[in-house]
């Protein structure tokens, strides 16, 4: 990763795009301190390339060991083109706090970076947001400039007497952190089935049993597949399909992460994604006395999907199929449908205005999930989701393109959006 890093501080913007390019990278994936590419872009002012990765799905909210956001470091080095781009695109806490408590406008008011407070204060920064050590903005900057920025706050209705004390929320997992580097240096067939520990059941279904567990303190999805009989050939074939399901370059796919092809059931290993299936959001199940009690039965109450958010679901299901046909990509078996789509947040999206009312549902994103790639040793000659084929699907030599625009359409015909 030491290589594409030094890119993206020098601005190498061709090398960079050459790397994204690449399906077996991930733009969210950090360092060893969590800095993601995002934060290094951000942190060196090359603008052209935070624009570009934050078109690839990179997360504009992600924090690194030290909670930092790359709003954070543009406004601490001075770049103000940087920090304007992502004010004026993308939905920010413009009052995050690090692990010092210290906020963006901290550290632009500490260095004394007059023309970067302002654009703070006028998306919202708070001039009296006390950090761990009881200081705020106001207060570490400069007289002169203190002089100028509190007058601005308080044309913007601000309340220049009642301090915001800091408030530690990170034990509460409200952080987004960049994706630790180390599982995206293993190799898929690489992992040690010993080191994925299993915590529960998820689903159970004809083809697959789906179980919960967490690997590296990272939580993730194990799907072990059903098989009547398990051959050498069936090995020998899981591993050769696996690698093209190792796609980290498009945001709206969901890659594999790993196999077990030496245990006695073949494994795939996924991130874990909270919301569940589009299925499943879309026909939430009526909540039990047990799931009532249970705090835990689901971590995220399920929102309700405005018409605004169908349409962005439709478009990154889209985006995605589009992607998955490309010529160098070859995923000739994935079945489209609800079930087969997960559902992600806090990917911002290129060019989407800040709006304070927006819903948090149009917060979310669709992802299709790799783990779905019907392997060709597996359950041949059957299709459990007929409703989802076109006429012509069980026919030999079936247009792959055709056959998934069909299976794009029905959803909305049936009330499926």
């Amino acid at each position: 990763m030491e290589a594409i890093i030094g890119h993206v501080r020098e601005g190498n913007l061709a090398e960079t795009r050459l790397w994204l390019d690449m399906s077996e990278n991930d733009v969210n994936q950090g360092d060893e301190h969590r800095f993601s590419l995002l934060h290094w872009a951000a942190r060196e002012g090359r603008r052209a390339i935070v624009e570009l990765l934050i078109s690839r799905g990179a997360r504009v909210n992600a924090t690194n060991l030290g909670d930092d956001t790359a709003l954070h470091l543009a406004a601490a080095h001075g770049h103000y083109d940087v920090v304007y781009f992502l004010l004026t695109n993308f939905r920010l806490a413009v009052d995050a706090a690090n692990e010092h408590g210290n906020t963006p406008l901290h550290y632009a008011c500490f260095w004394n970076h007059h023309e970067i407070a302002e654009l703070l204060i006028k998306f919202g920064a708070s001039l009296m947001q006390e950090n761990k050590y009881g200081s705020t903005p106001l207060e570490i900057a400069r007289p002169r400039a203190a002089a100028m920025l509190a007058p601005m706050a308080q044309s913007y209705g601000a309340d220049l007497v009642r301090r915001r004390p800091f408030r530690d929320q990170s034990w509460i997992g409200t952080k987004t952190r960049a994706r630790d580097a180390t599982i995206y240096k293993l190799d898929g067939d690489a992992w040690d089935p010993r080191d994925v520990e299993l915590s529960g059941a998820l689903a159970d279904g004809h083809g697959a049993e789906v179980l919960r567990g967490f690997f590296r303190n990272k939580e993730v999805v194990v799907k072990m597949l059903k098989l009547k009989h398990y051959t050498d050939r069936q090995a020998r074939d899981f591993k050769e399909e696996f690698p093209r399901l190792r796609i980290f370059n498009h945001p709206n796919i969901l890659p594999v992460l790993a196999i077990f092809n030496a245990t006695p059931r073949l494994c795939v290993i996924s991130e874990f994604m909270p919301f569940g299936t589009l299925y499943n959001l879309l026909h939430p199940p009526p909540p039990g006395p047990q799931q009532i009690l249970d705090e835990n039965a689901h971590p995220h109450e399920p929102p309700v999907v405005s018409l605004r958010q169908a349409l962005r679901f439709a478009l990154d299901i889209a985006k995605a199929m589009e992607f998955l046909h490309t010529p160098e990509l070859k995923v000739p078996n994935f079945r489209l449908n609800s079930r087969h789509v997960l559902i992600d947040e806090d990917i911002a999206k290129i060019g989407n205005p800040v709006d304070e009312d927006m819903p948090d549902d149009e917060m979310l994103i669709a992802r299709l999930d790799m783990a779905d790639y019907k392997f060709s040793f597996h359950e041949k000659a059957r299709e459990y989701n007929p409703a989802w084929m076109s006429p012509e699907g069980n026919a030999l030599g079936t247009n792959m393109k055709f056959f998934n625009k069909f299976g794009f359409a029905p959803p909305p015909r049936s009330g499926e959006f």
